[in-house]
């Protein structure tokens, strides 16, 4: 099906690992800590900004007064994360296409989450060996929706961004690959994947 392209770019929250309900239950804790209002369907159109700079549009949104730092705040939700990845996550339907195009094609994972979480979700789903690089969002200047994310993928793998096609349950990450020039294919139209997240 994706024979075309030379290279294929996960996103990996709610595209290749099932990670909807780890993520949620980080984020309410990490919101109820810090007394910042929970808005299910706000949170579900962020979904794929880094942690940081949702809790900065957060914070101002709600007009909050919080005491600690976005990097406490931010350590707060990964260890969260750290502490829970074994309870939620498991792959999603896409794998079999990564086992698939294992050794034929380059592949990389590029997130919004920070690199150290990812290969941590990653190697927790046996998928960490699939993968030519990852790609977080500590990695760039500008995360998604900027096209930095997918851009650099393309640039670890070796391939041009036109033969790169993006896989993403996003919409700020589809955009995000349609800025990088690359093939965007959305994992609940193309593949009923569907993010079970607030």
């Amino acid at each position: 099906m994706y024979d075309d392209y030379v290279a294929l770019i996960f996103d990996m929250d709610g595209t290749l690992v099932d990670s909807g309900q780890l993520h949620e239950f980080s984020w309410r804790a990490t919101l109820n800590t810090y007394h910042i209002p929970i808005d299910g369907p706000l949170m579900r159109s962020l979904a794929g900004v880094p942690t940081k700079e949702t809790l900065a549009f957060l914070i101002e949104k709600f007009d909050c007064t919080v005491s600690a730092s976005l990097d406490e705040m931010n350590e707060f939700k990964e260890q969260c994360v750290r502490d829970n990845v074994q309870r939620f996550v498991k792959p999603t339907a896409l794998f079999d296409l990564v086992k698939h195009y294992h050794g034929k094609k380059p592949m990389a994972i590029g997130t919004g989450a920070n690199t150290a979480e990812a290969l941590l979700v990653l190697q927790q789903c046996g998928m960490d060996t699939y993968l030519n690089a990852v790609v977080g969002a500590d990695q760039v200047q500008h995360p998604k929706p900027a096209p930095d994310t997918f851009l650099r993928c393309a640039e670890l793998l070796g391939v041009a961004p036109g033969q790169c096609v993006v896989f993403e349950d996003a919409q700020l990450g589809l955009q995000a690959a349609t800025s990088a020039g690359m093939a965007a294919v959305d994992v609940f139209l193309t593949h009923h994947i569907y993010n079970d997240y607030f």
